[in-house]
C-alpha cells in the first residue's frame, strides 16, 4: 500500500486488514488504515467500497470477522456502540441518532442524562449541554424539541452530544450531504478548530474539493480493500483513479441528440407560499435544468408536476394530454416518473428486496385479476441490475444494505422499467460518488437518445451547467430567467438567483 508521512499526534486508533464478509459478499476484505490526534483523515470510494461497513465495525455496530482493532495501543474488540463510546469513538451518521420530540438538551445527553436522587437533573443537564452545545457554536433554546431545528442545526446537536462524551475520535459520515454552501463552510470550521485541539476525525465525502480544504490523509477503499494511502492534496484525477481503477475523462460526459416533439408542457402553476406562475416545457431529448438557490421552490415544482402534492391553478400537460392535478396515478399513466430528493424516505420501501423495489412502478400492469405476474417482474429486476450495474448480492437481497449510489440505481431502474416520456429528477446524484455520477449521467444521455426528456433539480451548479441544454433559473418560488447551454456560466445563473432576491428585498 502507498504509504504517506502520518501526522506528529499520537495514534488514536488503528485498523490492520480489516474483514467483515455478509451472505453472498466480502463487504472487506482486508482494509488498514491509521488515525493520528489533531488529524482529519478521509476515506474516499465509490459506493460500495466498504467505508458504511468500516466505520460500523468502529462503531460497534457489527463485529468483523477477522483483523485487528487498536485504540490508544491496546488492541480491542468493540462489542456495542456503548463500547466504542467508552473508548473515546463518537459517530455521525449519515442519518442522525436524534428523537425528534424531544429537546435539544435531552438529544445532547441522550441514554445518560445527569440524575439527583434518582430523578433527572435537569439544572445539570442543562449546564453540561451548553457546554456542549458552545464547543460547536450553536446557541438555540436548550427546551426546544430538536425536530424544530433544520438540518444543520441538527447536525450540530449530533457533534456536539459526540464532544459531551469527551470523543477524542470523531467519525463523521457524509456530513455535508444535506448542509448548504454556507453550512458545509462553517462545519469545515468547525472541525479545523476540533483538529487544532488534538481530536482526531475520519471523514467521508464524496465532494473532492472538501477533501483538499480540510483532510490532511486520504485513504482510498476499492471493493472492499484499501488500495493506498495519500496526502489530500492529491490531484483529482489520480483520486479518481485510484477509487474506480481507471481515469474518467469526461466528468459530465452530455452527449446532445437532436431535439424532438414537446412532451411536457407546465403552465402558470401556482402553489401559494411555495411557488407562482411557473411555465416552462420539456421536449424530446432535451434535459432541461432548474437551478436557484437553497429555498427556492425547485423540488416544490417537481413534486407538484408529478401529482405528489397539490397546486391551486395551472396545467401540467404530457403529450398533449392535461394531467389532473395532485393525482400519482395520472402521472404516471400519462408518462412521468419521479426520482426524488430523499431517495430512502420518498424513493424507496427500505425493508423490501432489490427485486420488489424495481417492480414498484409497474406493479399495476403487472397485475391480472389481483395477482402479480412475479416472474416478469424477477426478468425486470435481473435486466436492470444488469444494464444499470447495480451492486448486489441478489435481486432479493433488501435494498437497505445496498450502498447510497446502488439505491439510487435502484430508483433511477424502478422508473426506467416504467418507461416514462419525461422523467423529473431531483438531486439524483446526492451522496453518490464519482464513478457512480458518471454511469447515472450516462443513464440520462441514453434516456434523452431513445427520445425522451428530462427536467433536472441540482444544487450542484458544474452539475446543471455539464448536463443540461437549457438552464431555468428560480428564485422565491418564481422563474427568473432562461440561459441557453452556451449562454450558461455559474455567474450568469447566480447572478439571475440573486438579482432577484435582493430586488425582492429592497421592495
Amino acid at each position: 500500500m502507498n504509504t504517506v508521512a502520518p501526522p506528529t499526534g499520537p495514534e488514536l486508533l488503528r485498523v490492520e486488514n480489516l474483514v467483515k464478509e455478509f451472505p453472498g459478499v466480502v463487504a472487506l476484505g482486508g482494509v488498514s488504515f491509521d488515525l493520528h490526534a489533531g488529524e482529519v483523515h478521509v476515506l474516499l470510494g465509490e459506493n460500495g467500497a466498504g467505508k458504511s461497513t468500516l466505520i460500523k465495525c468502529l462503531a460497534g455496530v457489527y463485529q468483523p470477522d477477522g483483523g485487528t482493532i487498536v485504540v490508544d495501543g491496546e488492541r480491542v474488540h468493540i462489542s456495542s456502540a456503548a463500547h466504542a463510546e467508552q473508548l473515546g469513538i463518537a459517530t455521525i451518521h449519515q442519518e442522525f441518532n436524534i428523537v425528534p420530540q424531544l429537546s435539544v438538551a435531552e438529544n445532547v445527553l441522550l441514554g445518560r442524562p445527569p440524575r439527583r436522587f434518582g430523578m433527572v437533573d435537569r439544572r445539570r443537564m442543562h449546564t453540561l449541554a451548553r457546554a456542549a452545545l458552545d464547543r460547536v457554536g450553536l446557541d438555540v433554546d436548550l427546551r426546544r424539541p430538536v425536530s424544530t431545528l433544520g438540518v444543520a442545526r441538527q447536525q450540530l446537536v449530533e457533534i456536539a452530544k459526540a464532544l459531551s462524551l469527551d470523543a477524542r475520535v470523531l467519525i463523521l459520515d457524509e456530513p455535508t450531504a444535506a448542509l448548504t454552501d454556507a453550512e458545509v463552510d462553517r462545519l469545515l470550521e468547525l472541525m479545523a478548530e476540533l483538529r487544532d485541539k488534538g481530536v482526531g476525525m475520519v471523514f467521508i465525502s464524496h465532494h473532492l474539493e472538501e477533501i483538499q480544504r480540510i483532510g490532511d490523509r486520504v485513504t482510498v477503499l476499492r471493493d472492499g480493500q484499501s488500495v493506498g494511502t495519500v496526502p489530500a492534496t492529491t490531484g483529482t484525477d489520480e483520486l479518481v483513479r485510484m477509487m474506480v481503477g481507471r481515469s474518467i475523462e469526461a466528468q459530465y460526459p452530455r452527449q446532445q441528440p437532436p431535439v424532438g416533439e414537446e412532451l411536457l408542457r407546465v403552465e402558470n402553476l401556482t402553489s401559494k407560499g411555495h411557488f407562482e406562475d411557473v411555465s416552462l416545457s420539456v421536449r424530446a431529448g432535451e434535459v432541461v435544468g432548474l437551478a436557484g438557490l437553497v429555498g427556492a421552490g425547485r423540488t416544490e415544482v417537481l413534486r407538484a408536476i408529478f401529482g405528489a402534492d397539490a397546486y391551486d391553478s395551472g396545467t401540467v400537460t404530457v403529450r398533449g394530454r392535461t394531467v389532473p392535478g395532485h393525482d400519482v396515478h395520472a402521472a404516471i399513466g400519462a408518462g412521468l416518473g419521479l426520482v426524488p430528493e430523499d431517495r430512502k424516505a420518498q424513493g424507496l420501501v427500505l425493508g423490501a428486496s432489490v427485486e420488489e423495489n424495481l417492480g414498484l412502478a409497474i406493479l399495476r400492469s403487472a397485475t391480472r385479476a389481483g395477482l402479480v405476474d412475479r416472474a416478469r417482474l424477477r426478468d425486470q429486476a435481473r435486466t436492470s441490475v444488469k444494464n444499470l450495474r447495480i451492486r448486489t448480492p441478489s435481486t432479493r437481497a433488501t435494498v437497505k444494505n445496498l450502498s447510497g449510489g446502488n439505491q439510487q440505481k435502484v430508483v433511477m431502474g424502478k422508473w426506467l422499467a416504467a418507461d416514462p416520456a419525461v422523467l423529473l429528477l431531483d438531486e439524483p446524484t446526492r451522496g453518490v460518488d464519482v464513478g457512480a455520477k458518471v454511469e447515472i449521467y450516462q443513464l440520462v444521455n441514453e434516456l434523452t437518445a431513445s427520445g425522451r426528456g428530462v427536467l433536472l433539480v441540482s444544487s450542484e451548479l458544474p452539475e446543471v451547467l455539464g448536463m443540461c441544454d437549457r438552464i431555468l433559473v428560480m428564485a422565491q418560488g418564481r422563474l427568473v430567467g432562461e440561459l441557453t447551454r452556451e449562454e450558461a456560466t455559474q455567474d450568469a445563473v447566480m447572478a439571475l438567483a440573486v438579482k432577484e432576491v435582493e430586488s425582492s428585498r429592497a421592495h
